[in-house]
């Protein structure tokens, strides 16, 4: 079991975040906020994936107005995404925001800090402050060396948090990002060390779904197997659900969240599988997406594993020479001739 960091508790409209509340996935809409019916539908469809925070961005006054009408229209809490106006952020706390986010390099003077932080208080609403390296890098006039930005966005973070707890400020989730893999692990390690307020994980960027999913799971996958963060993000270019799908993933292989769904279990094959143990996994697969119960199938292509991992696995499908043993929870059921073991399988899934 992973011992999570303990930190502060914070509270995201009907959301818990931190330390002893499970880690929660949030996305962002990818659609302009200001085509409200379009937005709505797509926070319909990441809450319908395991979504439990949406992000929406609100560069215009025209974005923040859609957001006070998009807030009506779903439960799910909605965070504000701000950047460089602190206008737009009192607008959007105003207008229903669960949660906004700011950026210290891109909001920095303290006048706007204050007045946001105000606004914030008077409506209960959190903050996010976070840090990102292609923002920080422009606080100085040279481009900052490699070796350096891991210390200057923790410097900037210290004296932005500073701000917020002067003001006895403290409904705050922290964050720091990078594009890099390794500078993304070695902040938040910083972060971890410095601060007890819950941390947001993330890349700012990781590339389209397909390339993203391995610098995710590596970044956010070591620092929540060390304990470290208490929501995450995948950034991918694309649909945002494929975001949330690649989050869930990566908390289903930590046992970080309790799943919901099946779970699909296939050898890599070799030279032994005597059936197409890939078009029969695709096949069970299929079957699987009809449920939304979590149970943990396994195709093996033979016999050296597969009654080994039939032991782990509540329905279990052992392939020889055309035919399948077929397993329920480590014990077999059943042999059947290949042409008949979808049909088995089904026959099994119809009882669980």
């Amino acid at each position: 079991m992973i011992k999570r960091r303990k930190t502060k508790i914070i509270k995201v409209g009907s959301v818990k975040i931190g330390s002893s509340a499970p880690v929660v996935v949030q996305s962002m809409t990818k659609v302009p906020t200001v085509d409200v019916d379009r937005c709505v539908r797509q926070i319909h469809q990441l809450v319908q994936a395991g979504c439990q925070l949406v992000r929406l961005a609100v560069p215009r006054r025209a974005d923040t107005e859609a957001f006070a009408q998009i807030v009506q229209k779903v439960d799910v809490p909605l965070i504000a995404d701000v950047h460089f106006s602190a206008d737009r952020a009192v607008e959007a706390i105003e207008a229903g925001a669960a949660k906004i986010r700011l950026n210290p390099g891109n909001i920095k003077k303290r006048k706007d800090i204050l007045r946001i932080i105000d606004a914030a208080k008077m409506h209960k609403t959190a903050i996010r402050a976070g840090v990102n390296e292609a923002s920080i890098r422009d606080l100085t006039k040279q481009d900052v060396p490699v070796n350096k930005r891991v210390a200057l966005m923790l410097r900037e973070m210290k004296k932005y948090v500073r701000l917020f707890e002067d003001r006895n400020f403290t409904r705050l989730v922290l964050s720091a990002k990078s594009s890099d893999t390794f500078r993304t692990i070695e902040i938040n390690r910083r972060m971890a060390e410095t601060f007890d307020y819950p941390l947001h994980l993330g890349l700012t960027h990781a590339g389209l779904p397909e390339d993203a999913a391995i610098p995710s799971a590596v970044a956010l996958g070591t620092l929540l197997a060390e304990g470290i963060g208490d929501t995450i993000r995948v950034s991918a270019a694309g649909n945002p659900v494929e975001e949330v799908r690649i989050a869930r993933q990566i908390l289903d292989a930590l046992g970080l969240q309790k799943r919901s769904s099946p779970e699909l279990i296939v050898c890599p094959t070799c030279g032994r599988a005597e059936i197409d143990v890939v078009k029969l996994a695709r096949r069970v697969g299929k079957a699987l997406c009809q449920l939304d119960t979590p149970i943990r199938v396994a195709v093996m292509g033979c016999v050296v594993n597969g009654p080994g991992e039939a032991a782990d696995a509540e329905l279990a499908i052992c392939a020889a020479r055309n035919k399948a043993y077929i397993y329920r929870n480590g014990r077999r059921i059943s042999i059947v001739p290949e042409d008949k073991i979808i049909p088995a399988i089904l026959h099994e899934l119809q009882k669980v």
